[in-house]
């Protein structure tokens, strides 16, 4: 059951006060999502700056309520420390977008403070020090921090709750200061950005940020703040004559992961991804890291992950005409794909798809493919869940999209292969029916193939196979049982290319040398003249070969 906010006492800084807070903020930002949405215009006008701060909330509420549910089995409750330090990890393991993967970092700026837990400290200035380390952590988590974002609102708040503070406030009293002193700033913020002035609007991650904060206050006092925190435009602006923020030019693919990695190996990565792109923002510490940025190469900005450690949760959405759209105007149509492995990924996204990362034998989570259908920011989005396991989680998610106003078709693909193939007919332009059905007739004219390694002696289709044997599946049952992986592939090529075929795709696992595949396509071209062969990597995951045949 959700937790039913209660007030505190005026200068009670708890783990109830902070479980209080979290239920808030959700609250206040899932009221504001659509409006904040309404007036993004930077650092990209794609509308869905509520919406991932919004995302990163809900999770750092999951993790918060996991922590209570865990600690009341286990002691008597939860302390303030672990409360302050559950709830800033749930928002750095879901941090979307830039604002929210900010917002991830200035709670961790929080609970660096109040997760000590200071003997004696008075709460009022304890919680003024909380708010001005989360200032200070999370400009230095953005490359190039700029003036009139959240960052500038973030920073107002914090001075004036370091004033209250000094001056023997309340926890409250020291909630309220950076409250009125953030809504203050973010009126300002159209004067000290461009894009906000031409556009008439304030800064929409500012205004997720007024609503947090306003979230805290009532928590604290118990006392309603006198209005909204946002509602459209927030404050009254001055407008040009220009009704939008004009058309900006910059990297065409967002790309976010989560990363297991030292702070030394950290720091060489913020050095080589800022030469990659911009609107970077690392966040995190002790060995888990949030990473965003916008590049033009997302497959460089995910192996720079590699060399610094192991990135995971990898999400690339590739922002299309958004830039050109205006304020909250949907694209009309978009495709989700479930892929394997690193490298499809980045050729998916490249092909202008939302993708979602499922190692093979993991299943994603219904909410990480309604949040990937939600990035896709469309009115229509096809659906490729990639794998008949992953089906029934497709259906939950595009009933849960469609509930939200989005039309969702599910293509019922078994391989990436497929998805390759439905992805390659893609016509955003024609209309969503005959889409669909172009797209779900060639996935279904895709046979598909899979190698995989053997781990113990067992019984299939093919006879029995020990540990080490080379497995050839085709169309998911085991075709063939062999001692290597290219006599192996072969003789599934042979078998699939018996009953016809005019295009060969091979995508090949992370460490299969390049020659498997020049034999492969020699061996296709030989005994099938008329037959075209494509090679890809499918990257860090990916099963040893798949094979699709069309």
């Amino acid at each position: 059951m959700p937790h039913e906010p209660q007030p505190q006492p005026p200068d009670e800084l708890d783990a109830e006060a902070v479980r209080t807070w979290s239920s808030l903020a959700l609250a206040a930002l899932g009221r504001a999502r659509e409006d904040i949405d309404a007036i993004n215009v930077y650092p990209v006008a794609d509308a869905d700056t509520g919406t991932n701060l919004y995302l990163t909330a809900e999770s750092a509420d999951r993790a918060l309520t996991a922590a209570f549910e865990d600690e009341a089995l286990a002691t008597s409750g939860t302390s303030l420390a672990g409360a302050v330090r559950a709830y800033a990890r749930g928002a750095l393991i879901g941090a979307r977008g830039n604002s929210g993967t900010i917002l991830a970092q200035l709670l961790r700026g929080v609970a660096d403070v109040l997760g000590d837990e200071p003997a004696g400290r008075e709460p009022g200035r304890l919680l003024a020090e909380a708010l001005t380390r989360a200032a200070q952590e999370a400009y230095e988590a953005v490359a190039h921090p700029v003036e009139g974002t959240m960052l500038t609102v973030a920073a107002a708040a914090a001075r004036a709750g370091e004033t209250a503070g000094t001056a023997a406030g309340t926890a409250a009293d020291v909630a309220r200061a950076a409250y009125d002193a953030a809504r203050a700033a973010l009126a300002e913020t159209p004067g000290q950005l461009a894009a906000l002035g031409r556009a008439g609007v304030v800064d929409a991650g500012g205004c997720g940020l007024v609503a947090v904060l306003g979230a805290l206050w009532q928590a604290l006092s118990g006392q309603e703040p006198a209005a909204e925190p946002v509602r459209g435009r927030a404050v009254p602006v001055p407008q040009t004559p220009e009704p939008c923020a004009q058309e900006q030019d910059g990297p065409a693919y967002e790309v976010i992961y989560l990363l297991e990695a030292s702070e030394a190996a950290v720091a060489e990565l913020r050095a080589r991804l800022d030469g990659l792109g911009d609107s970077l923002v690392v966040v995190g510490g002790d060995g888990l890291w949030n990473v965003h940025v916008h590049v033009d190469d997302p497959g460089a900005a995910v192996e720079a992950g590699v060399v610094a450690g192991r990135p995971y949760r990898i999400r690339i959405t590739h922002f299309g005409d958004e830039r050109r759209r205006g304020r909250g105007e949907r694209a009309q149509r978009a495709v989700v794909a479930v892929v394997p492995g690193e490298g499809l990924a980045v050729l998916c996204g490249e092909a202008g798809a939302t993708t979602v990362l499922a190692p093979p034998g993991e299943v994603p989570a219904v909410a990480e493919l309604v949040d990937a259908i939600r990035r896709a920011h469309a009115r229509e989005v096809v659906l490729l869940p990639g794998g008949a396991e992953l089906r029934a989680a497709a259906a939950a998610a595009a009933e849960q999209a469609r509930a939200d106003g989005v039309r969702v078709a599910v293509i019922p693909t078994r391989s990436a292969v497929q998805g390759l193939a439905a992805l390659a007919v893609h016509d955003p332009d024609g209309s969503f029916d005959e889409d669909v059905v172009a797209m779900t007739a060639a996935a279904g004219a895709t046979r598909y193939a899979e190698l995989a390694v053997a781990e113990r002696q067992s019984f299939t289709s093919a006879g029995i196979c020990q540990a080490g044997d080379v497995l050839g599946l085709i169309d998911g049952d085991v075709a063939v049982i062999g001692a290597g992986l290219t006599e192996t592939a072969e003789a599934v090529l042979e078998r699939m290319l018996g009953s016809g075929g005019e295009l060969v795709t091979l995508v090949l696992g992370p460490e299969v040398p390049d020659a498997l595949a020049e034999r492969l396509e020699a061996y296709v071209q030989h005994g099938h003249l008329a037959v075209d062969t494509v090679t890809y990597r499918g990257g860090r995951y990916s099963a040893p070969l798949l094979i699709g045949v069309e």
